[in-house]
This record gives C-alpha cells, sequence and structure tokens, in this order.
C-alpha cells in the first residue's frame, strides 16, 4: 500500500493499461471469465455516473444564478449550438475525403470477413423509431429538452432536460435575489461534498480501467482485428489528424496550444479511452477547464450539453463506417449522394442522443436512409470497441475546446490562469 501511495494515480492508471492487455492476452479465448473481471469496471463506471447528474444540475444553477440575464444565456446558446453544428459538420466531412482518398473497403471479400451480432443495436433502432411521437427523431430531441417530469429526466439520466431545467431554475434564483441565498448555499454545500466523492471515486480508476482493457482483449483478440486492419488505421489517422490539424487549428485561433490541453487532460484521455464513456470524466472535465481560464458559467453551460450536440469522435467515425461499407459491397456513391450523407448524419446523430449503442444505430438509421446494406455493421463491429475508445478521446478533446471558443468568443477567457496552471504541471 506505501508503494503504491507513492506512484501517482495518472502512473497507476498506465500501469493498469498496460497490465490489463497483458492479462486479456493472456486469457483470450477464455470468455467465461469476463462476467469474473469486467464488473469490476461496471461498479467503476456506475459511481462515476451516479455523480454526474448533481454535478451538472449544482453547478449549472449556480453558475446561472451568478449570470442574471436571460440575455447573456441565450447568447451562449446560440453561440454554443452553432459552433457544434460546424465542427461536426467539418468533423463529418473530414471522414468522407479520409475514406474516399484510402478506400479501406475497397478489395475486401465481405464473406471472409468475422460477422459480429447487430441485432441489439437493430432492435435498439426500432425502438427509438417507435418511440417518436412526431415521425422525427430531431424534432423528438428538440421537444424532450423541455421535460413534462423533471424526477423522471432525474432517473433516466437525460442530460437536455436536465439542463434545461437547471437553466432555467438558474434564472429563477438570480431573479429573487436575497431569497435565493439558502437554495444557493445548499447547491454550494452539495457541489464540494460531489466532487469529494470524485476524488475518492477516481482512486479505483486503476481497476476499472484494467476490467475494462482487459475484458476488450480477452473478447476481441487479433482473429477481428487483422482483417480490418486499414480500416482502424483510417479511422485512427484521420482522428489524429482532426485533433492536431482542424481543433488545433481552432485552438491556435483561441491563442491556445492544443497540446497544452492533452497535457492537462492525459489522465482524463487515458480514462476515458480505457472505459469508452466521456462520462467517466465529464465532471473532473469541467473543473479542469475551470481551472485552465474558463469561467465556471461556461463549462458548467457548454461540456454537459456537447455531450449531446458535439459528439466529433463519433460523427468523424460514422461518415468512415457508412463509405467503408459502401465501398465493400461496390456501391458508387456521388458528390450528390455523399452532401445527403452530411446532411442525414448531421441530423441522425443529433436525434439519437441517449440511445444505448448510439453510433452504431446511427449508422443503422443512415444506412437505411441511403439504401446501403445495413448488414455490412456486422462486418466491423468486432473492431467497433477499439473504434470507441479512440472515438471517446476525442470526443472529450472536442468538448474541452469548446469552452475555450465560447470563453474566448465573450472575451472572458483567463490566459494569465491558463499559464498559471500550466506551470503547475511542469
Amino acid at each position: 500500500m506505501k508503494i503504491l501511495k507513492k506512484v501517482s494515480l495518472p502512473m497507476q492508471v498506465t500501469i493498469a493499461l498496460v497490465l490489463g492487455v497483458i492479462v486479456g492476452l493472456l486469457l483470450y479465448g477464455h470468455t467465461e471469465l469476463v462476467n469474473y473481471i469486467k464488473p469490476f469496471g461496471d461498479i467503476f463506471l456506475n459511481l462515476i455516473k451516479m455523480i454526474v447528474i448533481p454535478v451538472v444540475f449544482c453547478s449549472l444553477a449556480l453558475s446561472i444564478s451568478n449570470i442574471g440575464e436571460s440575455k447573456k444565456v441565450g447568447r451562449y446558446g446560440a453561440k454554443t449550438i452553432i459552433y457544434f453544428e460546424i465542427i461536426t459538420t467539418v468533423a463529418i466531412a473530414l471522414g468522407i475525403i479520409f475514406a474516399n482518398i484510402f478506400k479501406p473497403g475497397v478489395g475486401l471479400d465481405k464473406d471472409k470477413l468475422p460477422k459480429g451480432d447487430i441485432s441489439t443495436y437493430e432492435t435498439n433502432a426500432k425502438h427509438a423509431e417507435q418511440a417518436s411521437s412526431y415521425g422525427h427523431h430531431f424534432i423528438d430531441t428538440i421537444v424532450n429538452i423541455v421535460p413534462k417530469n423533471l424526477f423522471e429526466a432525474l432517473t433516466s439520466g437525460e442530460l437536455l432536460p436536465i439542463i434545461f431545467f437547471a437553466v432555467f431554475f438558474g434564472l429563477a434564483l438570480s431573479a429573487i435575489g436575497n431569497k435565493a441565498e439558502p437554495v444557493k448555499s445548499f447547491l454550494n454545500g452539495t457541489l464540494e461534498a460531489v466532487f469529494w466523492m470524485i476524488n475518492k471515486i477516481l482512486k479505483l480508476a486503476p481497476i476499472g480501467v484494467f476490467a475494462f482493457i482487459c475484458t476488450t482483449i480477452m473478447t476481441f483478440g487479433a482473429s477481428a482485428l487483422l482483417p480490418l486492419l486499414k480500416l482502424l488505421l483510417v479511422v485512427v489517422g484521420s482522428m489524429i489528424f482532426f485533433v492536431v490539424v482542424v481543433l488545433g487549428f481552432v485552438a491556435w485561433l483561441c491563442g491556445v496550444n492544443i497540446f497544452s490541453i492533452m497535457k492537462i487532460l492525459k489522465n482524463e484521455l487515458l480514462l476515458a479511452f480505457s472505459t469508452s464513456s466521456s462520462e467517466s470524466v465529464l465532471p473532473i472535465l469541467m473543473q479542469k477547464m475551470e481551472r485552465f481560464g474558463s469561467p465556471k458559467e461556461i463549462t458548467s453551460f457548454v461540456i454537459p450539453i456537447g455531450y449531446t450536440f458535439n459528439l466529433d469522435g463519433s460523427a468523424l467515425y460514422q461518415s468512415i463506417a457508412a463509405i467503408f461499407v459502401a465501398q465493400m459491397y461496390g456501391m458508387h456513391m456521388g458528390i450528390g449522394e455523399q452532401i445527403m450523407l452530411i446532411l442525414t448524419l448531421m441530423v441522425a446523430s443529433k436525434g439519437m442522443a441517449g440511445v444505448p449503442g448510439v453510433s452504431i444505430v446511427v449508422l443503422i438509421t443512415t444506412f437505411s436512409a441511403m439504401h446501403i446494406p445495413a448488414t455490412g455493421l456486422a462486418l466491423i463491429i468486432g473492431i467497433d470497441r477499439i473504434l470507441d475508445m479512440v472515438r471517446t478521446c476525442v470526443n472529450v478533446m472536442g468538448n474541452s475546446l469548446s469552452t475555450i471558443v465560447i470563453a474566448k468568443s465573450e472575451g472572458v477567457f483567463d490566459k494569465q490562469k491558463m499559464k498559471d496552471y500550466l506551470n503547475s504541471y511542469s
């Protein structure tokens, strides 16, 4: 125990990651052991998810109550949504360009590829279709932003309705003045208590990381990876390009180095990669970006919304996967069809928030609209977990940078605070 205390948490997580890979390779094929290892990862992830809603609600309500202007909140919202729409569209277009250049699906014999089971995802897509009240998922998403029952939204963990109520509640606290002080004190105390819980939960991160990585390697092995290595390389390469070049350019425009953001988030990126869950780092991400120079009212507003509307990595992957399957089946997609694919993915990805296995479900819906055989997804399901790990990291980077973009546009990004925080990491 004394030795563990001397090893920093990021190093513990790295060691757990390496050990997870080694043990996973040694136990490959023994899938019956997955049920004994995976629960440790699920417990860790559940602990994190348990405190996501209190953090989002308390921090957002407090931040909005301190802003006190509905016009200012509306301006934040408009800028955030516009930026998210632009950057995710760029991600989708970039994925299509990379898929056209490197053609990962050309020359593959689909009959020789291992097939996965997509029946669960098809069921989720069907349920989402049946649950649509207006015949269009995007319209449903907009309507459902306003919760008909707050407690139902809290129970289901839907972020958008909770964000809406928190913003409205924060404006109400601001409007009633001094009468709101006891409520604000309660929210402040709750937030402090929850962050204490987060610090304790994060100490279990190495166990969670080991469990997730180990079971992933045990399950898919090299048999699923090697036949689709070209697709894997194209996806990973395009995501590295997107983060370094596209997000790097956006960061440069804001006077920030993208590698500085990676530096302060290295532990969170490792955790997000291992767990394939952006939620696992949401609370600490809000805290770190505030320390990096983005005001609390912006980080607590922008990051939770980004978890629904700004999934850059997922958007990039979906566009490559769509072209990949079309190429594999020998389908030629002209410029017009590819533009339609961009528009379809833009809408489908926003309208499927909260659906289990959202990336594959979005693709099933998109394939149906574009007349691409959905059965092609069964051929890439074997490496989807690995791709999910990578795209989760890109989603985290995109949402982190978005707080700086909005803060910079409002003229409230604190560069000195950023420099001091970076120096503390040296």
